[in-house]
């Protein structure tokens, strides 16, 4: 497990040519949170892109493995889900911090530690943000 003490700084350099991971986000976030990514230069969809705001868990789940996209929500269902499945596909990114409240702060901790956290998501993995923290396990969970 990796554990990043306090969120990253700088996601200076980072657009959707050198990053070679896709995002789906889930309905548990805003739909801004997708278009700030993409303003920043990165290839994410909210689920409502696809009409799948009420779509369940496994259906989330499964158009982010048909796409090669990795899942970011709020929901712990997810980790949940990969676990039972012992899957090592698709990656997701759980945020837990209390202090994330809008879209913005999604963006502002998920965009600095994209450096260092795409080649966790591009193998498969578990990473959540949490109190200041970002901690990484990779798939499939034991």
């Amino acid at each position: 497990m990796l554990t990043f003490c306090g969120f990253l700084s700088d996601g200076a350099g980072i657009t959707a040519s050198t990053l070679g991971v896709k995002f789906l986000i889930d309905n548990a976030l805003p739909p801004l949170l997708a278009e700030l990514l993409v303003t920043a230069g990165l290839d994410a969809v909210h689920v409502r892109t696809y009409n799948m705001q009420a779509a369940s868990d496994e259906a989330v789940l499964a158009r982010a493995l048909a796409e090669d996209r990795a899942v970011i929500s709020a929901d712990t269902d997810f980790g949940a889900i990969l676990a039972n499945q012992a899957a090592s596909r698709p990656s997701f990114v759980l945020f837990r911090d209390p202090n994330l409240l809008a879209a913005s702060d999604y963006a502002a901790a998920l965009i600095p530690a994209l450096t260092l956290l795409e080649p966790e998501l591009v193998s498969g993995c578990v990473a959540v943000f949490r109190n200041g923290r970002l901690r990484v396990r990779k798939l499939p969970l034991a």
